[in-house]
């Protein structure tokens, strides 16, 4: 699914075919969860591959690096023509990339001082679906922000995300809506979260959600066309009493919420479409 016999992956300053590359079993981001990565689109354009927000992508890597003492000693210029590189010799274009940048054996609990860089690409389809989503509020919340660094993209975050969707599947739902700790909404396990109500967009404020690219991109898109948006704290029954709600990430693009715990959205609407 990820790759095939021809697929090139970027690892430690090598071309190699993916079936090829190899990692240490001892590492600390296999066993801790010790690690940062991005997720990351191409799209095929008139004016050939292009990969979208790739410089702030690549800003956000690595200051999710910095804030978690990882050292990480590629340039944004350099991580970029890395990138094109990796889809050109395995002639993607619509492609899914993940840089990821993973920790050398350690099992001390300290930060490392060697680490590895992998970067790969796949294609791969929108992360839900094109349908509007069913959504529920998960019973496990955001990490609470005094424990972790919740604006840096950590591998060993997305236990959360996973336990957190699992539940919504094993209820039916399409996907979870996790709370933050004082009860508010903070995101989905693997997007962002924007709610409509009288013409207005509101989107849960930074601090315990991670600020996605796709995230800012919305609010800039809206406030090219004069869409009012504002950043605050959402309680749950102001985003199941919406007028309309929608989802956006890097993997899942911009999606539609249809209905909140079996509650219709009042006025349900594909947003990818008119975003």
């Amino acid at each position: 699914m990820y790759y095939n016999d021809n697929t090139i992956l970027f690892l430690d300053g090598q071309f190699l075919k993916a079936k090829d590359a190899k990692m240490d079993l001892f590492g600390q981001t296999l066993h801790f969860g010790y690690g940062v990565f991005e997720g990351i689109r191409s799209y095929k354009t008139v004016n050939g591959t292009k990969i979208f927000k790739v410089t702030e992508h690549y800003e956000r890597l690595r200051h999710s690096a910095s804030l978690m003492g990882i050292p990480l000693h590629y340039s944004v210029k350099e991580l970029t023509q890395i990138t094109y590189q990796v889809l050109e010799k395995s002639k993607q274009s619509e492609a899914y990339i993940r840089p990821l940048v993973f920790c050398s054996p350690n099992m001390t609990l300290t930060s490392p001082k060697e680490v590895s860089l992998m970067i790969t690409a796949w294609e791969w389809d929108r992360y839900l679906g094109d349908n509007n989503l069913r959504v529920c509020i998960s019973s496990y919340e955001r990490p609470n922000p005094k424990s972790v660094k919740i604006e840096a993209k950590v591998c060993g975050h997305y236990v959360n995300s996973i336990l957190a969707s699992t539940e919504a599947r094993q209820r039916g739902y399409d996907e979870g809506v996790l709370l933050d700790m004082n009860g508010n909404i903070a995101e989905c396990p693997g997007s962002n979260i924007f709610v409509e109500r009288d013409g207005v967009l509101y989107t849960p404020a930074v601090g315990s959600i991670l600020p996605g690219i796709t995230r800012q991109t919305v609010i800039d898109i809206c406030k090219e066309l004069d869409i009012t948006v504002k950043e605050r704290a959402i309680k749950p029954e102001e985003f199941i009493e919406a007028d309309s709600a929608f989802i956006c990430g890097t993997a899942a693009e911009v999606l539609g919420i249809e209905s909140v715990e079996g509650t219709q959205m009042k006025k349900p609407s594909d947003h990818s479409a008119s975003l």
